[in-house]
């Protein structure tokens, strides 16, 4: 019970990147990871196999960019994957990797200060082996850190996003499993009620029905954080479904839940067609496309904080719009 088995498969793994350096990182990746290691990414990273090809793609450019890298975890759980009828072990952690940012990542100009990369990552164990991953972080926010902004002004706040009130989300030992079966609940019923937003309630009802007055959503770079049910209304859920139509039923890869804490990932999560005004983007033809991670905190029956992680940049690229590339020829790096 616990899942300490793979709870300690995922910390000793994440204790060995602590040392690892661009020459030796693929060689650590390799100690924990299944041979055909599945490795989802963010744009422009996607979907990569094995460690050498993660490594090369995503590990070593940022070792060699952003120094002294600390992770700074602020949630870690575990779970059994209702996607696949609670066969699949899955371990979550999410926080920030802290480091100082001296060379430049992606076309980001370096600032030689810290820089606070927003990570989310989900780690299927099978075998002793890390088999599949799914690593989103957050690169508009380190952009934004950076005095980059690739973006237009946000409808909610730009910050450095802490962790859970009461800083209880690393759940390193096990936990009551009644306790993870009413956050996955809880987290059901809000997808629930979501649906394709066709509940038929005025929208800060239906969110009543299973957030708190006073949730937290820790939204991502190019929307922002914003906090209780009539703020998150007016600076997100509102104008996201105002700017969208044709929005397709919600799909994940990964759903579960550990005490408190819960989350999922989708690969996508779902596709809507813009309407115009969403982050300033027109109104197009063009399907967009979300990979999303969200992790939740619950508090009783109702869910409280909310920290979400969208594929920014590979939803505008569905959109014709180049974010990285655009940045790289502006800063010529």
């Amino acid at each position: 019970m616990g899942f300490q088995a793979e709870k300690q498969l995922v910390r000793d793994h994440y204790a060995a990147l602590a040392h690892a350096t661009p020459g030796t990182v693929a060689e650590v990746l390799a100690e924990r990871t299944a041979p055909d290691w599945h490795w989802r990414g963010m744009h422009p990273f996607n979907d990569q196999s094995g460690a050498e090809a993660v490594a090369r793609s995503f590990w070593r450019p940022l070792l060699s960019s952003i120094n002294r890298i600390q992770r700074r975890e602020d949630i870690f759980f575990a779970g059994l994957n209702e996607m696949d009828g609670f066969e699949g072990r899955w371990v979550v952690s999410m926080g920030h990797l802290m480091g100082l940012f001296d060379a430049p990542w992606l076309g980001i100009r370096p600032t030689g200060k810290i820089v606070m990369l927003r990570y989310c990552e989900f780690n299927r164990i099978e075998q002793g082996k890390i088999a599949e991953t799914a690593c989103f972080c957050d690169i508009p926010h380190l952009m934004a850190q950076a005095g980059q902004d690739p973006f237009a002004p946000a409808t909610a706040a730009h910050l450095v996003q802490p962790g859970p009130m009461g800083h209880g989300g690393l759940l390193y030992e096990g936990q009551p499993p009644e306790q993870g079966a009413a956050t996955l609940a809880a987290i059901n019923a809000m997808i629930g009620d979501l649906g394709t937003w066709g509940l038929g309630l005025p929208l800060e009802e239906e969110l009543a029905r299973t957030w708190a007055d006073d949730m937290i959503w820790w939204g991502p770079h190019g929307v922002g954080a914003t906090y209780t049910i009539e703020r998150y209304a007016k600076q997100h859920s509102g104008p996201f479904r105002a700017g969208f139509t044709d929005r397709a039923k919600t799909k994940h890869l990964a759903r579960l839940a550990e005490g408190h804490f819960g989350g999922f990932f989708g690969w996508p999560n779902f596709t809507a067609r813009p309407t115009g005004g969403f982050m300033g983007l027109p109104a197009t033809d063009k399907l967009a496309e979300f990979r999303v991670i969200d992790i939740y905190r619950r508090d009783g029956d109702k869910l409280v904080e909310n920290w979400v992680f969208i594929d920014m940049l590979h939803m505008m690229k569905t959109q014709g719009v180049d974010v990285l590339d655009r940045m790289a020829r502006i800063s010529g790096t």
